[in-house]
């Protein structure tokens, strides 16, 4: 990989680039480049050229090696140390995740999410700090209390006859056809 030119200072912020410094990771030669943010990003080269080198074991075992040491001490000790990659310096580095090339799952469905399994942990976080609203009305869903449930039931069918419906049995097996012919004949 040829030694790329700084980039030189202009009018971006310094947050808009994740800038390596004299990368020599294995068949790297103390390579500087800067990489922008927020935009898809491609290494191309030949064979050998040290594009792995620097996606993977540059920039993603330092953003690892970062993430791991946010752990307490008692943390670390299972995990154990990450060597620091052989390079001069890093900035810009967001949190890192890296997925293989090759997944042994063939779902055509799969995401980034899934496969990292934090598809499960986002949905609980939306599911417990997010609002919900009808995709039907607009308008946001709220709780009501068991009162306040049949205080709207008498509000809005007064003087009309409803039907209230429910599950009789629940986690049994069987046929329940008599159950179901004596709650008829008492309901006509």
């Amino acid at each position: 990989m040829a030694k790329q030119k700084k980039i030189p200072p202009t009018e971006t912020n310094h947050n808009d680039f994740i800038e390596v410094f004299g990368a020599r990771e294995h068949n790297l030669k103390n390579i500087d480049i800067n990489i922008p943010k927020n935009q898809l990003v491609v290494f191309t080269g030949v064979s050998g050229s040290g594009k792995s080198s620097l996606a993977f074991d540059t920039i993603y075992n330092e953003g690892q090696r970062r993430y791991m040491e946010s752990f307490s001490a008692y943390a670390r000790q299972f995990v154990g140390d990450m060597e620091r990659p052989d390079v001069d310096k890093i900035t810009g580095l967001s949190p890192v995740i890296s997925i293989e090339q090759k997944t042994t799952n063939k779902n055509p469905r799969s995401t980034v999410g899934t496969i990292t399994e934090i598809y499960d942990f986002l949905r609980l976080l939306y599911a417990r700090v997010g609002e919900a609203y009808s995709y039907n009305t607009g308008k946001k869903m709220v709780k009501f209390s068991e009162e306040e449930i049949v205080q709207n039931i008498f509000e809005k069918y007064k003087g009309k006859k409803i039907s209230l419906l429910a599950p009789l049995i629940r986690g049994r097996k069987g046929h329940y056809r008599e159950l179901f012919e004596d709650i008829r004949k008492k309901v006509m």
